[in-house]
């Protein structure tokens, strides 16, 4: 039972009214007063409208529902377009204009590069991904499969100096290609020194310099004997580390002993997707986290190599120009906050007429007040030295649910003392409104907006959810390959240059959902920089120093520049719906595609449930580790319910898979002695969500998968 402090016209819950008054308004510049009262006036306000937004999102898809029923299959096209005109779902393309977004960091208008998104409940996790901003080269390509593991190369149990040469030759590689010399390579150097002129490196007994000098940025330790040169290339800085006492240095011609990257250049610190915040404990966890990575000062007690220790927030990185003039080179990740969409409220607050309130206004509230540290007094410039707080807002539907959030942010401003336009924000274009609309919803927030992006997951769950009536969907695996998909990327990119994005917001493009398959990773995902994304999702540090490579392959700001001016995709080609026949598709791929599927939503899920786990590594049904999140689950849980709509599969055959599926999974969790098996009884909570996700799938609202999740969640944290 949560006990409720009455403040306003408010109740909070008692343990986040004791965090907000004695933790986050202390040094915010902001009195408890001023803050309890806008809350009250801002959750009064937005409550009702909030609520008539759902509505409208569920009338919408009643419509739409209705008119599949009545043609089944794939609908005319311009009779189709025409409906979803005819009912406000398609709204009028604006006219030409250019965002005005002003007071953003570098990362956001000019730095292209990797981008982690990182579940806040974790402070260690939170801890690294700040820290992510930079990465070691030797050490991601050393760590992974980047580098093969056959034969003489394999990583072993001790160090291995084959593989160790094979990492220095890459890293050679990487630097001729990144700041190349005249003549000869990096790996013929015996010697890097600093003097008037910039780097003078000695190749073959011979002097050389940068092909262009001004790549140099400045250096650490003495002119003659340097420890640390510092280039940049396409934005992206490149720390060249240099010490011939070290075990890599001493066997190193010109005794470098690694190449560090500057990786991940912005973070999103994420409340919604990845993460399991079900009551007002878990939000309190994420609100601190926040709080203290805007104070600068959030750690973690990490252990490794079987030592213990704490780890905290990197400082800035120096470095002395050739003209001897001290640089600063920033140490941490630029974090944005991902709060919660408008679907889910909480009890953590109750409004006037003792209604649980929108998690979202709430998120805007206390992340906003947690940002406060970061634009005054001593955090001053912890995060950004613009002033400028970064707020990422997931699954809106169309502009008038981005112009709301707009106004909400707003208030919020008016709340905490700030300027306007203090607070900026990202649209995800991760649901099918936003997309079919997605100038309207730039042009809502035209004067605020930092970040769009492409998100494949959650955009395929509302695509099969919105058309499920129409007819049975493409095997999931085969959805990459259908007509609105590339629609949908190039879309999304063209819209965003046609708006005036470049320059001042972020372009991004989705995750790489493969954390062990780092040389896959690194032939296919410079796709994203080649399709002018200034940004793209990365699952851990080290893959953000791997993938910081393709940014130094493409020139992104350079690349934006030949795509402007074009738009790739019509309408008609957004609007296909990836319908297949399932006469094509014989039994055995049938239950294969129903054993992928539910072996993955039961790994994701017993997680989830049982351990509050919200994102991580999960062994497919071939023992593959993929990412999971809740969009992976939309997908797998519309797709099943689709399916069984449409007697693709029967309910039996459902029944039966989750089983044998849940077996598989118990033996793929068998080394965790905290793992509750699901077999042989098949009714513990977590089993049985991730049953309801499939059975009740057609009735979750937009096919979301939270409501069932935190109904489960919260029962099990109960029971223990």
């Amino acid at each position: 039972m949560v006990t409720h402090v009455d403040v306003g016209g408010l109740k909070v819950a008692e343990p986040l009214y004791h965090f907000i008054e004695g933790e986050a308004l202390p040094g915010s510049g902001v009195d408890s007063a001023t803050f309890w009262a806008g809350a009250d006036a801002i959750i009064h306000d937005f409550g009702p409208r909030i609520r008539d937004l759902l509505a409208r999102r569920n009338l919408l898809q009643e419509l739409i529902d209705s008119y599949h029923r009545e043609r089944q299959g794939a609908p005319d096209p311009a009779e189709y377009e025409q409906f979803l005109r005819g009912i406000g779902y398609l709204v009028e393309e604006p006219e030409d204009f250019q965002v005005t977004t002003a007071g953003v960091d570098t990362e956001v208008s000019s730095q292209a590069g990797p981008q982690l998104v990182v579940p806040l409940l974790n402070a260690r996790f939170a801890v690294n991904a700040a820290n992510a901003r930079w990465g070691s080269l030797y050490d991601a390509l050393y760590g992974t499969d980047a580098v093969s593991d056959a034969a003489e190369l394999a990583r072993g149990r001790t160090y291995n100096p084959v593989r160790g040469a094979e990492v220095v030759r890459r890293g050679r590689q990487f630097l001729d290609d990144a700041v190349p010399l005249p003549a000869g390579s990096h790996s013929r150097a015996t010697s890097y020194a600093v003097d008037e002129q910039g780097v003078r490196v000695i190749v073959d007994g011979r002097e050389s310099r940068l092909v262009d000098p001004s790549q140099f940025v400045g250096y650490r330790g003495s002119r003659e004997s340097p420890t640390v040169l510092v280039f940049v290339n396409n934005g992206l800085h490149i720390e060249l580390r240099i010490d011939r006492a070290s075990a890599i240095g001493s066997a190193d011609s010109a005794g470098v002993a690694d190449i560090v990257l500057e990786s991940a250049v912005s973070t999103i610190m994420d409340l919604e997707d990845s993460v399991t915040a079900v009551d007002v404990d878990d939000k309190i966890l994420g609100y601190r986290n926040w709080l203290l990575l805007m104070q600068g000062t959030l750690s973690a007690v990490v252990t490794k190599n079987g030592q213990t220790f704490n780890r905290s927030m990197n400082p800035d990185r120096t470095c002395v120009s050739v003209d001897g003039e001290a640089r600063t080179l920033h140490g941490r990740a630029l974090l944005f906050i991902r709060q919660v969409g408008h679907l889910m409220t909480t009890n953590a607050v109750l409004d006037r007429d003792g209604e649980e309130v929108s998690e979202g206004i709430l998120d805007a509230l206390v992340t906003g007040l947690g940002s406060a540290h970061d634009l005054r007094g001593a955090a001053r410039g912890t995060n950004s030295r613009t002033g400028s707080i970064y707020v990422v807002k997931p699954k809106l539907h169309g502009p008038e649910e981005v112009a709301l959030s707009v106004e909400l942010l707003s208030r919020v401003e008016d709340v905490l003392g700030f300027a306007p336009l203090t607070i900026k924000i990202g649209i995800m274009d991760e649901e099918r409104r936003t997309t079919l609309n997605l100038k309207a919803c730039i042009r809502a927030a035209a004067d605020r907006i930092a970040f769009i992006n492409t998100g494949f997951l959650d955009r395929t769950g509302d695509e099969i959810h919105t058309s499920t009536m129409a007819g049975p969907m493409v095997p999931k695996n085969d959805m990459r390959a259908q007509e609105w998909i590339a629609a949908y990327e190039d879309s999304n990119v063209d819209i965003g240059l046609a708006c005036g994005l470049r320059g001042r917001a972020q372009i991004g493009k989705g995750m790489w959902a493969a954390p062990d398959n780092m040389a896959d990773m690194l032939q296919t995902k410079i796709a994203h920089p080649l399709a002018g994304a200034t940004c793209a999702w990365v699952p851990s540090p080290t893959a953000a120093t791997l993938h910081a490579i393709h940014y130094h392959r493409v020139d992104v700001d350079a690349r934006q520049r030949q795509l402007a001016g074009g738009r790739r995709a019509t309408m008609r080609d957004l609007l296909t719906i990836p319908l297949g026949d399932p006469a094509e598709w014989p039994s055995n791929q049938r239950q294969a595609e129903l054993d992928n599927n539910l072996q993955s939503i039961l790994g994701y899920v017993v997680r989830w449930i049982d351990a509050g786990v919200g994102c991580s590594k999960v062994p497919d049904i071939h023992g593959v580790a993929l990412m999971e999140d809740r969009a992976t689950c939309r997908i797998s849980s519309q797709h099943v319910a689709n399916w069984l709509l449409h007697r693709v599969v029967t309910l039996e055959q459902i029944e039966q898979t989750l089983r044998r599926m849940a077996t598989i999974v118990d033996m793929q969790n068998s080394g965790d002695p905290a793992y509750r098996a699901m077999s042989p009884d098949f009714d513990g909570l977590a089993f049985t969500a991730a049953r309801d996700l499939v059975l009740a799938g057609l009735d979750q609202p937009s096919g979301y998968t939270e409501p069932i999740l935190h109904r489960y969640r919260a029962a099990r944290k109960a029971r223990d």
